[in-house]
């Protein structure tokens, strides 16, 4: 049975069914240079290419060289060229693709530079195969592409990421609606059968299936997830309700406004698909160094081969110009951002912080302004038994105290409700007194409940409730109950009802307790050097100023946004931008999603809703505020690292590439092909043991 009152705490809606199909696409630059390609597409080839990458390696006379062994059966020649070929076409063939779009729009990048690289060691594999050159590159090819694939599968993780979100949004619609007809008589009706005008039954812990006013009933709404309201709010006839949300305690028919674009759960949506797109628009640091590296190795490779060609020396001219070509092959760089971005998702797994977008983590080391959702986020989003007055006419027993008589009295009345806030009272009396047994319970819609416990009659309400009874004492309670509203908290009175009239008893204060922990996220991102720490919430003022002062908040220089409706959240995260801040964003709710989206950095508490971690670049998996400063330390770490191996990629092309070209072939130094394989490897092996280092960042929170 359910009960409701105007005193109302947060219901927790939480909805993981079958998410329907819908648009929105996150776009990465200029272009999309993934275009027709996905993750698991990535993974597949990346998977096959390494067991056909093994063998040719195995059978390279060169690695038998360096590692003093010798193999020899019959075909093995063709190893190198027959499984080459097939890395080749079947592993190369998106970055071969992406160069062709590249060119085509005049914007070159790591694609251009792999294909470049890779196509040139084929070619001269190839050819070397056939006799007419020696310069065998099939394992270095293989290697490459493997290594390439297995750096953009992890980069490819983040581009769905959009279509998830919006799909979890239409999740909170209903697959159905009951529509009245003209009779009375009810019918399920699919959403696309419903128009404008319709009548429909929304039954006690059904969502709403369209916009609309409340034309019969009254009932409490849960609109958690679209507002971020921790408390149901309670609705009357001709108020207006929203899809999405979730009748808690009554049947009410509404009449249907608005559906499908129009709603507001469809604003929402568009709000989310905007906002994602408009922060996917960073460049990736390694794309723009890959162009610069293309310009410079396609105009080494042709000043050298015109060079040695103008020497009268053709063959030279070929080798040099292909050894240029090859050695610009980016293993270094193809691996310094996926390398780093992979092991820090890694450590951070470790911890409790699941990192999905690519450039979130690099984005994190520059957030100055950390905006944190308040309920769910800050507090636990659950209504706990603060604060227990009680008043002059209540009978105590012999020896006991006042407060936990009340306490015990009011669990009694609320142990067959399912209002939060009664469960949270019935969960305080078990603990601190016991509850009795109730008998003839009744519930008391928008006002409270009543029951009769121990031959008496009591009630259990809010302000509602107090104002239907004929009389009432307590206004000392009354003043006790003043100031616990003001400050924000949810305050139930437990009144007896008998012959003589009713008697005010005591009186309960409830509040979305705050975490313990979230006090000290707060001091250590002041520690981090963060410039703003902000609070916004859809509750009162009343209720974000206590909870801001519980967290240590400095006025004048912290900010709090209270009151703050799904749009407004998304425009504060915009209007902190504005302002110069780069701005990260912490979240549970839907009502947060297109914050989240538009926040440089979004960050969703893991144990929130599905469409909030859609939309999110980070997750936090254990609900602790404090991963968020684990957070910005794992990003500075990473793109310390990230800029070490770009810084070494970028040495060994400014070292290796005149010397492959032959600058300095007149004072004997001269780069082979078999020499710069080498030097490939051990850059290679370089930026993957500094990496490494990424695994002594520290990210769980003390204690």
């Amino acid at each position: 049975m359910r009960d409701g009152r105007n005193q109302h705490g947060h219901g927790d809606q939480r909805h993981h069914g079958d998410q329907r199909q819908h648009g929105g696409h996150r776009q990465h630059g200029g272009h999309d240079k993934h275009a027709g390609h996905d993750p698991s597409a990535f993974r597949r080839k990346f998977w096959l290419s390494l067991l056909l990458t093994l063998p040719i390696v195995a059978t390279s006379h060169m690695v038998m060289d360096w590692f003093g062994y010798s193999l020899d059966f019959p075909g093995m020649s063709l190893v190198g060229p027959v499984l080459g070929s097939v890395v080749f076409l079947y592993g190369g063939w998106p970055f071969l693709t992406g160069a062709v779009r590249e060119a085509r729009d005049r914007a070159p990048g790591m694609m251009l530079l792999i294909s470049m690289a890779i196509a040139v060691a084929y070619v001269a594999s190839l050819a070397t195969s056939l006799g007419a050159f020696d310069l065998d590159f099939w394992w270095e090819l293989a290697a490459l592409v493997t290594i390439m694939l297995l750096g953009h599968w992890q980069e490819m993780k983040a581009i769905g990421q959009a279509r998830g979100a919006l799909a979890a949004l239409a999740a909170l619609l209903p697959d159905d609606a009951e529509r009245v007809d003209h009779n009375g008589a009810v019918h399920r009706v699919s959403l696309a059968e419903l128009q404008v005008g319709d009548l429909v039954l929304v039954r006690p812990g059904a969502r709403v299936p369209a916009d609309g006013p409340i034309v019969d009933g009254g009932a409490e709404l849960d609109e958690s997830m679209i507002t971020g309201e921790s408390r149901p709010v309670p609705k009357q006839t001709g108020d207006r309700v929203v899809a999405g949300s979730v009748a808690t305690d009554s049947a009410i028919r509404v009449r249907v406004d608005a559906l499908g674009e129009q709603t507001a759960l469809a604003g929402i949506q568009r709000l989310v698909a905007q906002a994602q797109q408009s922060s996917g628009r960073a460049q990736v640091l390694a794309d723009r160094f890959a162009a610069w590296l293309f310009y410079l190795a396609t105009a080494t490779a042709t000043v050298t081969f015109v060079v040695w060609t103008a020497l009268g020396d053709v063959d030279q001219a070929v080798v040099r110009t292909v050894t240029v070509l090859v050695i610009a092959c980016p293993h270094a760089l193809g691996l310094a951002i996926p390398l780093v971005i992979a092991l820090s998702t890694a450590v951070a797994a470790k911890a409790g912080i699941l990192v999905k977008d690519r450039l979130a983590l690099e984005r994190m080391r520059t957030v100055d302004a950390v905006l944190f959702d308040k309920t769910g986020t800050l507090t636990r989003g659950a209504h706990t038994v603060t604060a227990v007055a009680a008043g002059p006419d209540l009978d105590v027993p012999h020896g006991g105290r006042a407060e936990d008589e009340v306490l015990r009295l009011a669990g009694a009345v609320e142990a067959d409700s399912e209002h939060p806030l009664a469960r949270a009272i019935v969960a305080a009396a078990a603990d601190r007194t016991g509850t009795a047994s109730a008998t003839d319970f009744r519930s008391l819609p928008g006002r409270g409940v009543r029951a009769t416990v121990e031959g008496r009659e009591y009630a259990v309400g809010g302000p509602a409730l107090l104002r239907e009874l004929p009389a009432r004492t307590g206004e000392e309670l009354d003043r006790v109950g003043a100031d616990w509203s003001a400050r924000g908290a949810a305050v139930l009175y437990l009144v007896r009802l008998d012959d003589t009239g009713p008697r005010m008893l005591g009186a309960l204060a409830l509040e979305d307790e705050v975490r313990p922990e979230a006090r000290e996220a707060v001091a250590e991102l002041r520690r981090q050097g963060i410039r703003s720490i902000a609070m916004i919430t859809g509750d009162a003022r009343p209720v974000a100023e206590s909870v801001a002062a519980k967290l240590g908040f400095r006025p004048g220089v912290d900010e709090v946004f209270a009151e703050v409706l799904p749009a407004e959240k998304d425009s504060k995260v915009t209007e902190l931008r504005d302002r110069g801040l780069t701005v990260a964003m912490v979240g549970d709710g839907v009502n947060d999603a297109p914050a989240l989206a538009r926040a440089d950095v979004g960050i969703a508490i893991g144990a929130g809703t599905d469409v909030a971690i859609e939309s999110a670049g980070v997750v936090l998996a254990s609900s602790d505020p404090r991963g968020v400063t684990g957070v910005i330390r794992l990003s500075r770490s990473a793109y310390r690292k990230m800029v070490q191996n770009l810084a070494w990629a970028a040495g060994y092309n400014v070292v290796a590439l005149p010397l492959a070209a032959g600058v300095f072939a007149w004072a004997g130094l001269a780069l082979s092909p078999a020499v710069a394989a080498i030097l490939m490897s051990g850059s290679t092996l370089v930026v993957a043991l500094n990496a490494q280092l990424l695994r002594r960042v520290r990210l769980a929170p003390d204690g």
